[in-house]
């Protein structure tokens, strides 16, 4: 791996995350992974100090397939500890991490974004009040209509799953307040642009909100309301999509199950959910480690492993890497694959 500066080179800014978890364990592991190819730059973002401390403690517990940081570029920040209080100063380290990460691929050529797990508690007594990274990258680029999206490539058939959620960090009674059929058209506005940089004419899927989609207005009666005409109305305007649903969401991912495990069997390209566990649980049951989280409709393109800080478990040596290796490696496939390469 190369870790220069050549200006032809795509470029993978990395923001380190919370330090108190697992971001830097993984980061160093997966960037040694033989799976990530060659001719790559990598910029850091993170305290060069704690980077070098993770490795010499890893490297004490009897791990040696790291990346040693010396060897490795780093925009180094550096915070004093606010109030002594750790889980405040590592959210506020985290929450200027990707800040600084943001700024990096703004300006510089062929450049994608791949961020490391931050703990959202910890922003909040930091006073940065956002639910997550997905709603500080839409305010910085200055972008309304953005989708946070799982997807993952089967490593049994090569399939790319991708699940869509039109709404994401909300309480479960804030749903249905939200939902409605605009955003559901922009949404699959996003889902079909996403869907299309891989195959012609895309076929998507949409799950009902209720269970069973809400049985004709028995279960619920959002379904009947507007979702199935927001469907409706969409598709007609965009007839090279095959669309289905709503779905119940009990059987939508189903299909999903079987196009991961099977190579001969019809295969959709993308599922819209309706919120954050009713997406989220499907895609990592069967995607487990390969799922990656990428917000979609930015001005480059952003990944992100699909799991937490791992506070459990840091320090240990025992997180394991393969969705930072996956974001990695689909950042650097969604940005050679994208119109955005060589825009910014």
């Amino acid at each position: 791996m190369n870790f220069g500066n050549t200006n032809n080179k795509l470029k993978i800014v990395l923001s380190v995350g919370d330090e108190s978890g697992v971001g830097p364990e993984i980061i160093l592991k997966a960037l040694c992974s033989s799976e990530i190819e060659e001719n790559i730059d990598f910029i850091l973002v993170g305290s060069k100090k704690n980077l070098q401390n993770n490795y010499l403690r890893l490297r004490s517990l009897g791990l040696e397939n790291l990346a040693n940081p010396n060897d490795l570029q780093i925009h180094d920040v550096e915070f004093s500890p606010i109030n002594d209080e750790s889980k405040l100063s590592y959210g506020n380290s985290s929450f200027y991490y990707l800040k600084k990460a943001i700024e990096i691929v703004k300006k510089t050529p062929n450049s994608a974004l791949v961020t490391g797990p931050i703990c959202k508690k910890s922003w909040t007594l930091a006073g940065h009040n956002f639910s997550g990274q997905t709603e500080v990258l839409a305010k910085a680029c200055g972008v309304k209509n953005v989708g946070m999206l799982f997807t993952a490539k089967s490593p049994i058939t090569g399939w790319r799953f991708n699940t869509l959620l039109a709404t994401t960090h909300i309480a479960l009674c804030e749903i249905p307040k939200k939902l409605n059929a605009q955003l559901i058209h922009k949404k699959l506005d996003l889902l079909r642009e996403f869907c299309s940089t891989y195959v012609e004419n895309p076929t998507l899927k949409v799950a009902g909100l209720n269970p069973h989609a809400g049985e004709e207005g028995i279960l619920g009666n959002e379904e009947i309301n507007w979702l199935n005409n927001a469907v409706i109305t969409w598709n007609e305007k965009n007839k090279n999509v095959r669309l289905f649903g709503p779905l119940s969401p009990d059987s939508c991912w189903n299909s999903s199950a079987k196009a991961w495990r099977e190579i001969n069997v019809e295969k959709h390209d993308g599922i819209l959910a309706m919120y954050h566990d009713q997406g989220l649980i499907p895609m990592k049951v069967i995607a487990l480690n390969y799922s990656v989280n990428t917000t979609i409709g930015l001005p480059f393109i952003r990944t992100s492993p699909d799991h937490g800080t791992g506070f459990d478990i840091a320090g240990k040596g025992i997180a394991q890497c393969q969705s930072m290796v996956e974001a990695i490696k689909t950042a650097i496939e969604m940005t050679k694959n994208s119109r955005l390469f060589n825009t910014h």
